[in-house]
């Protein structure tokens, strides 16, 4: 194995060439899924669309390409048609702003950017349902559906717009929409072993819980890796705002989960509880995520934990970097391999995901000092 530096700054020099050569072709679009080699374009309405830019403005911060940073701006620019669209915007307003507009402003202080952030947190905070205290999933699917009691644990990575928004106004009332989510996440979908659940249906009349969901994970029951790497991640943004303890406590606990069910190679299964019958595709996504989570984690704990934290977060990264790499294939746009979407519904199962590639870099970037994050 080589050096640590060694191998931290060559998987960098890898992603900003990549980087580089795919946004020749994609541009100023919108990927989602690697389908054959060539990232599929999405709406600029679909959840995804925040995370290209977000990598774009990664890969600027350090190489100041302008011409990257013109692409991330337009991508930026079309989600203006968005904002102002009610039925197509759900709670991941918080991925598509976070990662574009914060982003920008954080890199470049532009006040354009600060005033789209804070209209999209306004608009996130008007998805909170106070009774039940939870933000609001998403708007019905088809004619009517009613989900309106739903929310789901890849929320906690949306919050940090509301944390930023006071942090940035001076204004509380974001904060404490963040806070109170948090804290039913915290009661209701974290389980007492780490493990976390997809979905939970609450009345939206009383908020009382109704019940759960499986999602994208196998049951109800199981336990879907990537809804895992959004709670370690999300509860490690959270302590990082707040510095209640509480959200500490939750991400060491899901952590601990996490990297216990690891495979031998360090990348998860899609669902950590799964019959024997169903295929155990990887999900390099779930594994990204957490891998940059836990390397958050490891600056917030005390000295003597640091290294669990690191040197887990970093195995993953290394086993991403090594084994599911697609550095030399000019026949595949994704940075890394065997990414799973959505299992039970047949969508995207062993392909690169854009979002996985954004964890991935904003990992390694993490590996060379950069503690800067857009969350």
């Amino acid at each position: 194995m080589e050096t640590i530096m060694e191998w931290h700054a060559e998987a960098w020099s890898r992603i900003t060439k990549k980087v580089a050569s795919t946004s020749l072709r994609i541009r100023d679009g919108f990927p989602h899924a690697s389908v054959d080699g060539t990232y599929k374009l999405e709406p600029a309405s679909w959840w995804t669309a925040g995370f290209w830019p977000g990598l774009l403005w990664l890969v600027y911060r350090e190489t100041k390409d302008e011409r990257l940073r013109e692409l991330a701006e337009s991508c930026e620019d079309q989600l203006d048609g968005v904002i102002l669209d009610y039925e197509r915007l759900d709670h991941d307003i918080g991925f598509m702003w976070t990662l574009t507009s914060v982003a920008r402003y954080k890199l470049l202080g532009d006040e354009k950017a600060r005033r789209r952030g804070l209209l999209a947190a306004n608009l996130l905070g008007g998805r909170f349902n106070v009774q039940g205290k939870f933000i609001r999933a998403w708007n019905p699917w088809r004619p009517g559906d009613r989900n309106e009691g739903w929310a789901i644990i890849d929320c906690m990575m949306n919050l940090p717009l509301l944390q930023w928004a006071t942090e940035t106004t001076g204004d509380p009332r974001y904060k404490h929409m963040a806070v109170e989510h948090a804290d039913t996440v915290l009661e209701h979908f974290i389980r007492p072993d780490g493990s976390v659940n997809h979905v939970v249906i609450f009345d939206p009349v009383n908020g009382e819980r109704l019940g759960v969901n499986g999602g994208q994970g196998y049951a109800a029951d199981s336990a879907w890796s990537r809804g895992a790497a959004w709670a370690l991640y999300g509860m490690s943004l959270a302590y990082q705002y707040t510095r209640e303890e509480r959200y500490l406590h939750a991400a060491k606990r899901v952590a601990h989960f996490f990297i216990a069910n690891l495979p031998e190679d360090h990348v998860p299964h899609w669902d950590f509880r799964t019959p024997p019958e169903v295929v155990k595709y990887r999900d390099s996504s779930a594994g990204a995520c957490a891998a940059s989570g836990l390397l958050l984690l490891a600056r917030l704990v005390k000295e003597e934990e640091r290294s669990l934290y690191y040197n887990a977060g970093e195995r993953m990264l290394y086993s991403l970097y090594t084994n599911y790499g697609a550095w030399d294939r000019s026949d595949e746009e994704g940075l890394i391999l065997h990414g799973t979407s959505h299992y039970p519904e047949g969508r995207n199962i062993d392909v690169p995901l854009i979002y996985g590639d954004y964890f991935f870099a904003e990992g390694i970037a993490q590996l060379n000092g950069h503690e800067q994050l857009f969350w």
